[in-house]
């Protein structure tokens, strides 16, 4: 992740976060498509920003294991530990919590790279982690309240070197099972990878492949919310948000489903 740009995308994303529950937030108002209510997503986002604060610093946090059901488990318990579903309190911990872990990225204090919940990871896409869970929380908390979101084509570039990292950690096997194909995934504005699944196992570059099987040009802020999975494929391909070309166009609507969300 670029440095300056990470810095500013991360404590921006905090700040904004943090005046949507200042902003007179309802902080029992359930989220869209979520079982949290904004209390809760909230103090969700401070106790994880806090976990990636303590990460950053190298001190060692334990977390789930990796998949979704212990992830998914791990929050519940952390959530039920802590009992503050304040707006103002929670709004001062995500962001100095954030101030914290960006602290510790600038001092290098973990040398070597970190264990994050999804796996080991250098201090920069560390950082791009912190950055794409505040903003797929943000996301929701500004769709709860009725308000914009702070997502935008320069921060979801800087969420690229995380999920380039972790895709192949969330492979759904079930879908990649027998599939062999290669993949070039574009953002409009810029930003690009590439996927190869060989038989089953799948590999990510930061380059796509030189003869993809399948090219996936999408608008990027479209491309974060499908990648988080509060987007489905399909709404955006009837608004135009995605085009798709290649030897193999019919691969294109298998890509999401490989991946389990984040």
């Amino acid at each position: 992740m670029e440095a300056v740009a990470g810095r500013v995308a991360i404590r921006g994303t905090a700040e904004e976060i943090a005046a949507l529950l200042r902003g007179g937030a309802d902080m029992e108002r359930r989220v869209p498509g979520a079982e949290w209510s904004v209390g809760e997503a909230a103090a969700h986002l401070a106790l994880a920003n806090e976990l990636m604060a303590d990460i950053a610093a190298g001190r060692a946090r334990s977390y789930g294991d990796g998949t979704p059901q212990s992830l998914a488990a791990a929050n519940e318990q952390a959530l039920a530990e802590f009992a503050e579903r304040g707006a103002e309190p929670l709004a001062a911990m995500i962001v100095a919590q954030a101030d914290a872990c960006l602290k510790a990225l600038e001092e290098g204090a973990a040398e070597g790279g970190v264990v994050s919940p999804l796996g080991p990871m250098s201090l920069d896409v560390l950082g791009s982690y912190l950055l794409t869970h505040m903003l797929g929380h943000g996301y929701d908390l500004a769709r709860a309240l009725g308000r914009a979101h702070m997502i935008d084509r320069a921060r979801v570039r800087l969420t690229l070197p995380f999920l380039i990292t972790v895709m192949p950690r969330v492979t759904n096997t079930a879908r990649t099972a027998g599939l062999t194909a290669c993949y070039s995934v574009r953002l409009w504005g810029g930003g690009r990878f590439g996927v190869t699944v060989s038989d089953g196992a799948v590999s990510v570059d930061s380059q796509p492949p030189a003869r993809p099987d399948c090219t996936i040009l999408i608008e990027p802020v479209t491309f974060l919310l499908m990648a988080l999975g509060r987007r489905d494929q399909w709404s955006a391909i009837a608004r135009g948000r995605i085009l798709v070309w290649g030897r193999k166009p019919w691969l294109a609507p298998r890509f999401p489903a490989l991946f389990t969300a984040p």
